[in-house]
């Protein structure tokens, strides 16, 4: 793996774990203090750490100056299928092999990291890797 390569997998590993921190954290909030249904806490939190990973990982991760809304549209895409999948797979998780709520949305949470930077980095941004320009000091 190049050098370039491994600083972006770097930098979107640790954006992803701050999506991680906000996501357990909502979802903490919605499911434990409001005691809103679980799909409705956990699909909550994951819209709240999909805007925040996205947005970071554009800017600094990819640097991507690629169409916003095309590139939001390719991210809704990416959850219009992820979304529906990882609720069965918590129903299974929790449901079927009882585990317990936040062993499940961590591992759909690892699930996601991983297939989510393949797609963001070869979809999403692919043709538009590092094409915004360096913010220079006045």
């Amino acid at each position: 793996m190049e050098k370039k390569e491994l600083a972006r997998a770097v930098k979107f590993t640790l954006f992803s774990a701050s999506a991680g921190l906000i996501e357990l954290g909502s979802f903490a909030l919605l499911n434990e203090l409001l005691r809103l249904p679980y799909w409705v806490s956990y699909d909550v939190a994951l819209v709240l750490s999909v805007l925040w990973n996205f947005t970071l990982n554009r800017k600094f991760t990819f640097q991507s100056a690629a169409n916003v809304p095309v590139a939001m549209v390719k991210v809704a895409c990416y959850y219009a299928v992820f979304l529906p999948l990882s609720g069965w797979l918590e129903d299974v998780y929790t449901m079927t092999f009882g585990w317990n709520e936040y062993v499940a949305t961590i591992l759909n949470m690892l699930l996601n990291f991983v297939t989510e930077f393949l797609y963001q980095r070869f979809f999403v941004f692919g043709k538009s890797l590092d094409t915004a320009k360096k913010e220079t000091p006045d």
